[in-house]
């Protein structure tokens, strides 16, 4: 028999901090970061599981990599 807390589905709140792609999704060989966004395939990959705090933490630092790549 179940109990009473098995009659009710939880939700996670959805994100509020949104993904930066932008459709151009082509990692850079040297520096592992994709040339349309600047992450990492594995940041990419890890995105919908990350909480708002680590993808604004993520997001803070992606203006500096693509400068870098469009630097090269």
């Amino acid at each position: 028999m179940s109990g009473a807390d098995d009659d009710f589905i939880t939700f996670e709140p959805a994100a509020t901090v949104l993904s930066p792609c932008v459709l151009v999704c082509a990692i850079d060989a040297a520096s592992g970061w994709c040339l349309g966004c600047g992450r990492s395939a594995s940041e990419i990959a890890q995105w919908p599981f990350a909480s708002d705090a680590e993808r604004q933490a993520l997001l803070d630092r992606l203006p500096e990599r693509l400068c870098q790549l469009q630097s090269r």
